[in-house]
């Protein structure tokens, strides 16, 4: 596995543990339709749908991790939601959040809630 996928992997995880803790249920992660893939698809207790995108960088010597979801990946994320919505039935609200993690040095983990809102896809 190239060591890409082990930090995106280490991130992911710590992005379901951190919602786990913070009152979501996780419904699904790396959910794929198409060629877009949602990281973890949860549920709050009032029902909210909540598409998180993880983003994980080593450092911040590179920037920040959230600055690398951009409107393409934006509009690719909403087609999968679409799609879970669609085959799981769900009428009520959704909203799209990102977790980014900083793996070292300064360990970080930042949730951004309604991070994004796609439009025209």
């Amino acid at each position: 596995m190239a060591i890409h996928n082990d930090f995106g992997n280490k991130g992911e995880q710590i992005a379901k543990d951190f919602l786990l803790k913070n009152s979501h249920e996780i419904l699904a992660t790396n959910y794929v339709f198409q060629r877009a893939e949602i990281d973890i698809i949860s549920k709050l207790s009032n029902g909210i749908i909540v598409f998180t995108e993880v983003k994980t960088l080593a450092s911040q010597k590179s920037g920040n991790p959230e600055d690398a979801v951009s409107k393409s990946k934006q509009n690719q994320i909403a087609k999968a939601a679409l799609n879970y919505i669609e085959e799981n039935n769900h009428h009520g609200e959704i909203r799209y959040d990102i977790i980014a993690v900083i793996l070292y040095g300064n360990k970080e983990i930042k949730h951004f809630k309604d991070a994004f809102f796609p439009v025209g896809f």
